[in-house]
Protein backbone atom coordinates (compact mmCIF):
# COMPACT_ATOMS: atom_id res chain seq x y z
CA UNK A 1 0.00 0.00 0.00
CA UNK A 2 1.47 3.30 -1.02
CA UNK A 3 0.71 6.28 1.26
CA UNK A 4 0.12 9.70 0.32
CA UNK A 5 2.86 12.39 1.57
CA UNK A 6 0.44 15.71 1.41
CA UNK A 7 1.35 19.13 2.22
CA UNK A 8 -0.96 20.43 5.25
CA UNK A 9 -1.94 23.53 3.56
CA UNK A 10 -3.34 21.02 0.88
CA UNK A 11 -5.70 19.18 3.34
CA UNK A 12 -6.49 22.13 5.83
CA UNK A 13 -7.31 25.91 5.96
CA UNK A 14 -4.84 27.19 7.86
CA UNK A 15 -5.53 30.95 9.55
CA UNK A 16 -4.24 32.99 12.66
CA UNK A 17 -5.61 33.98 15.66
CA UNK A 18 -6.61 37.70 16.57
CA UNK A 19 -5.89 39.82 19.75
CA UNK A 20 -7.96 42.71 20.60
CA UNK A 21 -5.76 45.00 22.20
CA UNK A 22 -6.23 46.27 25.21
CA UNK A 23 -7.35 42.44 25.57
CA UNK A 24 -8.38 43.80 29.76
CA UNK A 25 -10.99 46.57 27.84
CA UNK A 26 -12.26 43.39 25.88
CA UNK A 27 -12.54 40.54 28.58
CA UNK A 28 -16.20 40.61 30.23
CA UNK A 29 -18.52 38.35 32.17
CA UNK A 30 -21.69 38.93 30.47
CA UNK A 31 -23.93 36.25 29.40
CA UNK A 32 -23.23 37.42 25.57
CA UNK A 33 -19.87 37.11 26.25
CA UNK A 34 -17.52 34.65 23.92
CA UNK A 35 -15.00 31.73 24.61
CA UNK A 36 -11.64 33.19 24.88
CA UNK A 37 -8.92 30.37 24.70
CA UNK A 38 -5.50 30.74 25.77
CA UNK A 39 -3.16 27.91 26.64
CA UNK A 40 -3.49 27.49 30.39
CA UNK A 41 -7.07 26.29 29.57
CA UNK A 42 -6.03 23.90 27.00
CA UNK A 43 -3.15 22.65 29.59
CA UNK A 44 -5.70 21.29 31.97
CA UNK A 45 -7.71 19.64 29.72
CA UNK A 46 -5.15 17.83 27.79
CA UNK A 47 -6.20 16.65 24.12
CA UNK A 48 -9.48 18.74 23.88
CA UNK A 49 -10.30 21.98 25.23
CA UNK A 50 -13.64 21.73 26.72
CA UNK A 51 -13.82 25.36 28.61
CA UNK A 52 -12.52 28.65 28.96
CA UNK A 53 -11.98 30.56 32.05
CA UNK A 54 -12.55 33.69 30.66
CA UNK A 55 -14.87 35.32 27.75
CA UNK A 56 -14.36 38.50 25.56
CA UNK A 57 -17.29 41.33 24.13
CA UNK A 58 -18.60 40.72 20.77
CA UNK A 59 -16.82 44.21 20.11
CA UNK A 60 -13.49 41.84 20.76
CA UNK A 61 -14.92 39.09 18.76
CA UNK A 62 -14.68 41.18 15.93
CA UNK A 63 -10.63 41.69 16.64
CA UNK A 64 -10.07 38.03 16.74
CA UNK A 65 -10.45 34.73 15.40
CA UNK A 66 -13.81 32.51 15.66
CA UNK A 67 -12.91 28.70 15.65
CA UNK A 68 -15.44 25.75 15.93
CA UNK A 69 -16.41 22.48 17.35
CA UNK A 70 -13.75 20.17 16.07
CA UNK A 71 -11.10 22.73 14.52
CA UNK A 72 -7.19 21.82 15.84
CA UNK A 73 -5.65 24.64 17.01
CA UNK A 74 -1.58 24.74 17.29
CA UNK A 75 0.34 27.09 19.35
CA UNK A 76 2.51 28.92 17.10
CA UNK A 77 5.45 30.59 19.43
CA UNK A 78 7.29 29.47 22.09
CA UNK A 79 6.06 25.63 23.16
CA UNK A 80 5.07 25.47 18.70
CA UNK A 81 3.04 23.00 16.98
CA UNK A 82 1.42 21.38 20.23
CA UNK A 83 -1.80 20.44 18.60
CA UNK A 84 -5.59 20.59 20.65
CA UNK A 85 -8.81 19.60 19.51
CA UNK A 86 -11.68 22.25 19.97
CA UNK A 87 -14.98 20.87 21.75
CA UNK A 88 -16.85 24.03 21.82
CA UNK A 89 -16.45 27.40 19.84
CA UNK A 90 -14.76 30.83 20.65
CA UNK A 91 -11.64 33.46 20.00
CA UNK A 92 -7.96 32.71 19.59
CA UNK A 93 -5.49 35.22 20.10
CA UNK A 94 -2.44 35.55 17.84
CA UNK A 95 -0.38 32.64 19.80
CA UNK A 96 -2.91 30.38 17.71
CA UNK A 97 -2.96 28.91 14.37
CA UNK A 98 -6.17 27.25 13.49
CA UNK A 99 -6.61 23.92 11.38
CA UNK A 100 -9.85 23.46 9.68
CA UNK A 101 -10.40 20.05 7.60
CA UNK A 102 -11.16 21.65 4.42
CA UNK A 103 -11.51 17.91 2.06
CA UNK A 104 -12.08 15.69 4.75
CA UNK A 105 -9.24 13.56 3.92
CA UNK A 106 -8.31 12.74 7.26
CA UNK A 107 -9.73 11.00 10.57
CA UNK A 108 -9.43 13.81 13.54
CA UNK A 109 -7.60 11.12 15.89
CA UNK A 110 -4.98 9.91 13.25
CA UNK A 111 -4.13 13.83 12.34
CA UNK A 112 -3.96 14.62 16.20
CA UNK A 113 -1.42 11.84 16.62
CA UNK A 114 0.56 13.05 13.73
CA UNK A 115 0.96 16.23 14.70
CA UNK A 116 2.11 15.45 18.41
CA UNK A 117 4.17 13.29 16.77
CA UNK A 118 8.79 14.16 16.65
CA UNK A 119 8.04 13.73 12.66
CA UNK A 120 5.88 16.55 12.75
CA UNK A 121 7.66 18.34 15.95
CA UNK A 122 11.00 18.25 13.54
CA UNK A 123 9.15 19.79 10.32
CA UNK A 124 7.73 22.32 12.61
CA UNK A 125 11.36 22.82 14.44
CA UNK A 126 12.90 23.61 11.02
CA UNK A 127 10.25 26.04 9.29
CA UNK A 128 9.91 28.24 12.70
CA UNK A 129 10.91 31.51 12.13
CA UNK A 130 12.90 33.51 14.41
CA UNK A 131 16.08 32.71 17.05
CA UNK A 132 15.07 33.50 20.06
CA UNK A 133 11.84 33.60 20.42
CA UNK A 134 10.35 31.22 17.33
CA UNK A 135 7.41 31.69 15.66
CA UNK A 136 5.70 29.33 13.12
CA UNK A 137 3.74 31.28 10.95
CA UNK A 138 1.11 30.28 8.07
CA UNK A 139 3.13 29.98 5.63
CA UNK A 140 5.82 27.34 7.18
CA UNK A 141 2.88 25.41 8.84
CA UNK A 142 1.25 24.89 5.41
CA UNK A 143 4.69 23.08 4.17
CA UNK A 144 4.74 20.46 6.61
CA UNK A 145 4.22 17.34 4.80
CA UNK A 146 1.87 14.42 6.55
CA UNK A 147 1.37 10.86 5.62
CA UNK A 148 -1.59 10.10 4.49
CA UNK A 149 -3.00 6.79 4.02
CA UNK A 150 -7.08 6.18 3.07
CA UNK A 151 -9.60 6.95 5.81
CA UNK A 152 -10.03 3.16 6.77
CA UNK A 153 -6.22 2.80 7.38
CA UNK A 154 -5.66 5.99 9.71
CA UNK A 155 -8.89 5.23 11.65
CA UNK A 156 -7.06 1.79 11.91
CA UNK A 157 -3.74 3.56 13.24
CA UNK A 158 -5.33 5.74 15.38
CA UNK A 159 -7.46 2.85 17.54
CA UNK A 160 -3.80 1.32 17.86
CA UNK A 161 -2.51 4.18 19.58
CA UNK A 162 -5.03 4.49 21.30
CA UNK A 163 -5.36 1.52 22.93
CA UNK A 164 -0.99 1.67 23.14
CA UNK A 165 -1.41 5.08 24.83
CA UNK A 166 -3.63 4.88 27.35
CA UNK A 167 -1.33 1.76 28.61
CA UNK A 168 1.40 4.43 28.54
CA UNK A 169 -0.54 6.84 30.08
CA UNK A 170 -1.37 4.59 33.02
CA UNK A 171 2.45 3.32 33.16
CA UNK A 172 3.16 6.99 33.65
CA UNK A 173 0.74 8.06 36.16
CA UNK A 174 1.54 4.92 38.42
CA UNK A 175 5.46 6.19 38.17
CA UNK A 176 4.40 10.11 38.43
CA UNK A 177 2.81 8.71 41.65
CA UNK A 178 5.80 6.95 42.93
CA UNK A 179 7.65 10.32 42.29
CA UNK A 180 5.78 11.96 44.51
CA UNK A 181 5.29 9.37 47.15
CA UNK A 182 8.80 9.17 46.98
CA UNK A 183 9.29 13.04 47.99
CA UNK A 184 7.12 12.79 50.73
CA UNK A 185 8.07 9.21 52.22
CA UNK A 186 11.49 12.36 53.11
CA UNK A 187 8.72 14.75 54.62
CA UNK A 188 6.97 12.30 56.11
CA UNK A 189 9.82 10.39 57.87
CA UNK A 190 10.98 14.51 58.87
CA UNK A 191 7.86 14.99 60.56
CA UNK A 192 7.72 11.57 62.72
CA UNK A 193 11.26 12.48 64.08
CA UNK A 194 10.87 15.99 65.01
CA UNK A 195 7.59 15.02 66.78
CA UNK A 196 9.18 12.21 68.76
CA UNK A 197 10.98 14.11 71.44
CA UNK A 198 12.74 12.96 73.95
CA UNK A 199 12.87 14.60 77.33
CA UNK A 200 16.42 15.91 76.46
CA UNK A 201 15.37 18.24 73.69
CA UNK A 202 14.50 21.56 74.60
CA UNK A 203 12.58 24.77 72.93
CA UNK A 204 14.34 28.04 71.82
CA UNK A 205 14.23 30.76 69.69
CA UNK A 206 16.19 31.36 66.79
CA UNK A 207 17.39 34.44 68.07
CA UNK A 208 19.12 33.01 71.28
CA UNK A 209 21.34 30.89 68.96
CA UNK A 210 21.61 32.70 65.33
CA UNK A 211 22.78 36.19 64.51
CA UNK A 212 20.42 37.10 61.81
CA UNK A 213 21.01 40.05 59.11
CA UNK A 214 19.79 41.31 55.62
CA UNK A 215 21.75 40.68 52.37
CA UNK A 216 23.56 43.78 50.98
CA UNK A 217 21.90 46.03 49.08
CA UNK A 218 23.03 46.49 45.34
CA UNK A 219 22.88 45.70 41.66
CA UNK A 220 23.87 42.14 39.92
CA UNK A 221 26.51 42.18 37.20
CA UNK A 222 28.06 39.43 35.10
CA UNK A 223 31.34 41.91 34.94
CA UNK A 224 33.38 39.59 37.30
CA UNK A 225 33.86 43.58 39.41
CA UNK A 226 33.31 41.85 42.88
CA UNK A 227 32.15 38.70 45.29
CA UNK A 228 29.59 36.41 44.04
CA UNK A 229 26.04 38.10 44.52
CA UNK A 230 23.72 35.41 45.47
CA UNK A 231 20.23 35.14 44.70
CA UNK A 232 17.14 32.97 45.22
CA UNK A 233 17.21 32.44 42.02
CA UNK A 234 20.31 30.68 41.87
CA UNK A 235 19.00 28.61 44.65
CA UNK A 236 17.79 25.37 42.52
CA UNK A 237 17.19 22.05 44.54
CA UNK A 238 20.43 20.33 43.58
CA UNK A 239 22.16 23.17 45.11
CA UNK A 240 24.29 26.28 43.51
CA UNK A 241 26.00 26.26 40.61
CA UNK A 242 28.33 28.89 41.90
CA UNK A 243 29.71 30.06 38.23
CA UNK A 244 26.70 31.27 36.53
CA UNK A 245 26.32 33.52 39.68
CA UNK A 246 26.10 37.02 38.98
CA UNK A 247 28.82 39.47 40.58
CA UNK A 248 28.21 43.04 42.55
CA UNK A 249 30.75 46.03 43.39
CA UNK A 250 30.93 46.17 47.04
CA UNK A 251 33.40 48.26 49.39
CA UNK A 252 35.66 46.53 52.13
CA UNK A 253 34.22 47.27 55.08
CA UNK A 254 30.63 46.10 53.82
CA UNK A 255 31.79 42.75 52.86
CA UNK A 256 33.36 41.67 56.16
CA UNK A 257 29.35 42.67 56.65
CA UNK A 258 28.31 40.70 54.85
CA UNK A 259 30.02 37.95 53.53
CA UNK A 260 28.82 34.33 53.53
CA UNK A 261 30.50 31.52 55.59
CA UNK A 262 30.48 28.06 55.60
CA UNK A 263 27.45 26.97 57.45
CA UNK A 264 25.87 29.80 57.05
CA UNK A 265 21.62 29.77 56.25
CA UNK A 266 20.68 31.87 53.38
CA UNK A 267 16.12 32.42 54.09
CA UNK A 268 14.13 34.08 51.42
CA UNK A 269 11.95 36.37 53.11
CA UNK A 270 9.44 37.82 50.24
CA UNK A 271 7.66 36.68 47.05
CA UNK A 272 6.57 33.63 45.62
CA UNK A 273 9.46 31.62 47.48
CA UNK A 274 9.37 33.02 50.71
CA UNK A 275 10.27 30.65 53.36
CA UNK A 276 12.99 28.84 50.78
CA UNK A 277 16.30 27.84 52.63
CA UNK A 278 19.54 27.10 51.96
CA UNK A 279 22.96 25.84 53.64
CA UNK A 280 25.90 28.02 52.43
CA UNK A 281 28.79 25.19 51.74
CA UNK A 282 32.60 26.24 51.15
CA UNK A 283 31.51 28.91 49.22
CA UNK A 284 33.93 30.88 47.44
CA UNK A 285 33.65 35.13 48.15
CA UNK A 286 30.22 35.95 48.34
CA UNK A 287 27.43 37.82 49.81
CA UNK A 288 23.42 37.48 49.79
CA UNK A 289 21.06 39.77 47.92
CA UNK A 290 18.98 42.18 49.95
CA UNK A 291 16.04 40.05 49.44
CA UNK A 292 17.32 37.24 51.69
CA UNK A 293 18.22 36.89 55.20
CA UNK A 294 21.44 35.73 56.38
CA UNK A 295 21.31 33.62 59.59
CA UNK A 296 24.83 32.17 61.15
CA UNK A 297 24.64 30.27 64.34
CA UNK A 298 26.59 31.36 67.43
CA UNK A 299 26.33 28.54 69.73
CA UNK A 300 28.61 25.85 69.53
CA UNK A 301 25.67 22.85 70.71
CA UNK A 302 23.81 24.02 67.34
CA UNK A 303 24.53 22.15 64.23
CA UNK A 304 23.80 24.18 60.76
CA UNK A 305 22.71 21.17 59.16
CA UNK A 306 20.39 20.23 61.84
CA UNK A 307 18.44 23.95 61.48
CA UNK A 308 18.87 23.35 57.78
CA UNK A 309 17.14 20.20 58.06
CA UNK A 310 14.06 21.56 60.32
CA UNK A 311 13.68 24.21 58.08
CA UNK A 312 12.35 21.59 55.49
CA UNK A 313 9.35 20.49 58.16
CA UNK A 314 5.86 21.06 58.52
CA UNK A 315 6.63 22.67 61.39
CA UNK A 316 8.89 25.13 60.09
CA UNK A 317 6.38 25.77 57.12
CA UNK A 318 3.47 26.47 59.69
CA UNK A 319 5.15 29.35 60.98
CA UNK A 320 6.44 30.86 58.01
CA UNK A 321 2.27 30.69 56.81
CA UNK A 322 1.27 32.26 59.91
CA UNK A 323 3.82 35.05 59.95
CA UNK A 324 3.88 36.29 56.28
CA UNK A 325 2.84 39.18 55.46
CA UNK A 326 1.15 40.58 52.35
CA UNK A 327 -1.27 39.31 49.82
CA UNK A 328 -0.04 39.57 46.57
CA UNK A 329 4.08 38.88 47.50
CA UNK A 330 4.04 37.73 50.83
CA UNK A 331 6.78 38.03 53.29
CA UNK A 332 8.51 37.00 56.37
CA UNK A 333 11.06 39.83 58.12
CA UNK A 334 13.74 38.82 60.10
CA UNK A 335 11.75 39.88 63.27
CA UNK A 336 9.42 37.03 62.77
CA UNK A 337 12.47 34.68 62.00
CA UNK A 338 14.18 35.89 65.09
CA UNK A 339 10.97 34.58 66.90
CA UNK A 340 10.74 31.17 65.47
CA UNK A 341 10.66 28.57 68.47
CA UNK A 342 12.64 25.30 67.01
CA UNK A 343 13.13 21.87 69.22
CA UNK A 344 16.72 21.37 69.75
CA UNK A 345 17.81 18.21 70.37
CA UNK A 346 21.51 17.38 72.00
CA UNK A 347 23.91 18.05 69.92
CA UNK A 348 24.67 14.37 69.49
CA UNK A 349 21.42 13.56 68.20
CA UNK A 350 21.32 16.45 66.15
CA UNK A 351 24.17 14.49 64.74
CA UNK A 352 22.21 11.41 64.51
CA UNK A 353 19.20 13.00 62.97
CA UNK A 354 21.04 14.89 60.18
CA UNK A 355 23.55 11.46 59.58
CA UNK A 356 20.35 9.53 59.10
CA UNK A 357 18.19 11.62 57.06
CA UNK A 358 21.46 12.26 54.49
CA UNK A 359 21.27 9.01 54.24
CA UNK A 360 17.55 8.58 53.74
CA UNK A 361 17.88 11.61 51.17
CA UNK A 362 20.35 9.91 49.19
CA UNK A 363 18.07 6.87 49.23
CA UNK A 364 15.16 8.76 48.25
CA UNK A 365 16.84 10.51 45.16
CA UNK A 366 18.18 6.93 43.87
CA UNK A 367 14.55 6.14 43.70
CA UNK A 368 13.71 9.55 42.24
CA UNK A 369 16.07 9.12 39.34
CA UNK A 370 14.81 5.66 38.90
CA UNK A 371 11.22 7.46 38.39
CA UNK A 372 12.41 9.87 36.30
CA UNK A 373 13.60 7.73 33.95
CA UNK A 374 10.90 5.69 33.65
CA UNK A 375 9.22 8.55 32.92
CA UNK A 376 11.83 9.56 30.42
CA UNK A 377 11.57 6.05 29.02
CA UNK A 378 7.64 6.29 28.70
CA UNK A 379 8.21 8.97 26.76
CA UNK A 380 10.64 7.64 24.01
CA UNK A 381 8.57 4.38 23.89
CA UNK A 382 5.62 6.84 23.31
CA UNK A 383 7.59 8.18 19.96
CA UNK A 384 9.01 5.53 18.84
CA UNK A 385 5.05 3.72 18.63
CA UNK A 386 4.24 7.15 16.68
CA UNK A 387 7.28 6.84 14.72
CA UNK A 388 6.17 3.87 13.51
CA UNK A 389 2.75 4.02 13.12
CA UNK A 390 3.03 7.25 10.49
CA UNK A 391 5.91 5.02 8.56
CA UNK A 392 3.18 2.36 8.20
CA UNK A 393 4.35 -0.54 10.14
CA UNK A 394 1.80 -1.08 13.11
CA UNK A 395 -0.47 -2.10 10.15
CA UNK A 396 2.17 -3.77 7.38
CA UNK A 397 1.78 -0.74 5.05
CA UNK A 398 4.62 0.00 3.25
CA UNK A 399 7.25 2.42 4.22
CA UNK A 400 6.54 4.23 1.04
CA UNK A 401 5.44 7.69 0.11
CA UNK A 402 3.77 9.66 -2.77
CA UNK A 403 4.32 13.09 -3.48
CA UNK A 404 0.94 14.72 -3.70
CA UNK A 405 0.77 16.44 -7.41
Amino acid sequence: MIWELRELGDICEIARGGSPRPIQEFITNAPSGVNWIKISDATASGKYIYSTKEKITQAGVQRSRMVNEGDFILSNSMSFGRPYIMKTSGCIHDGWLVLSDKKHVFDQDYLYYFLGSDIAYRQFDSLAAGSTVRNLNIESAKKVKVPLPPIAEQKRIAAILDEAFAGIAAATANAEKNLANARELFEGFLNSALSQRTTSWIDLRFSEFATISYGYTEKATFEEIGPKFLRITDIQEDGVDWDTVPTCPIGDADFKRHRLLDGDIVFARTGATTGKSYIIATPPPAVAASYLIRCRLNKSYMLPSYVALYFQSDQYWEHVARGTTGSAQGGFNASKLAGLVIPIPTFSEQKKLVEKFDYLKTEIGRLETIYRQKLDALIDLKQAILQKAFSGELTGAKNRHSEAA
